[in-house]
């Protein structure tokens, strides 16, 4: 459980850190970088610990962590998307997200 906990959260920081600036195009470019950077930096310190205990604990395998992250990372990106960016969610959206619950099943098969 502390690996997904710590997987959201990171996934949540560096989807801020990727796409907060789409809605503040008058911000410099090389400010946006830096202060992204800055969010990066301690997204890297939830990720990190995240894979590190997810693995050495023997919970999951590299490939399971990657699958788990993405889908995350899909998740996460739909919320930011709908609620920050003002996005409609699509029927495409939702088949792509169906097809990652489909690597989730398939990469935890014994």
């Amino acid at each position: 459980m502390p690996t997904i906990l710590l997987l959201t959260a990171s996934n949540v920081m560096m989807t801020f850190a990727w796409y907060w600036h789409l809605k503040q195009p008058q911000t410099a470019l090389w400010k946006v970088i830096l202060i992204s950077w800055g969010v990066a930096f301690f997204e890297y310190c939830l990720a990190v610990p995240a894979n590190r205990i997810g693995y050495l604990s023997g919970a999951f395998t590299p490939p399971q962590l990657k699958i788990i992250q993405e889908v995350i990372t899909l998740a996460v990106f739909a919320v930011f998307a709908i609620l920050y960016l003002g996005e409609t969610l699509r029927w495409n959206y939702l088949a792509a997200f169906a097809c990652l619950i489909g690597a989730v099943y398939f990469i935890f098969m014994k």
